[in-house]
């Protein structure tokens, strides 16, 4: 629900100040690239869909699974039992998908 107004506060903006949609989405795109490397320090394992004819928005973090113990980067790895908490048959190597909430950006 609060994507949906979200999304609808920014198309309210973009017909006021007459920007096309390629525009918005780059702009909106830009918005929550910015959130992101302040609270996670990079956004560079994030990906971001954005559909605003449905107003969804969603926010992907890609880690990858490494042994327990042996995490490094949280932002970019995330330990075995962890990652087993999402999904009990991950395994070493592997990629792992969480959604972030917008919630979580502040």
């Amino acid at each position: 629900m609060e994507n949906l107004a979200l999304i609808e506060s920014f198309s309210e903006f973009k017909d006021d100040k007459f920007i096309d949609r390629v525009t918005l989405m780059a702009i909106l795109e830009e918005v929550f690239r910015s959130a992101l490397k302040r609270k996670f320090g990079s956004d560079e394992n994030f990906d971001i869909i954005i559909n605003p004819d449905k107003g969804d928005l969603e926010i992907w973090r890609n880690r990858i699974v490494v042994e327990d113990g042996e995490v490094e980067e949280p932002n970019e790895e995330i330990s075995l039992s962890e990652a087993q908490k999402i999904e009990p048959d991950f395994e070493v190597g592997e990629d792992v998908s969480e959604e972030v909430k917008m919630m979580d950006l502040g």
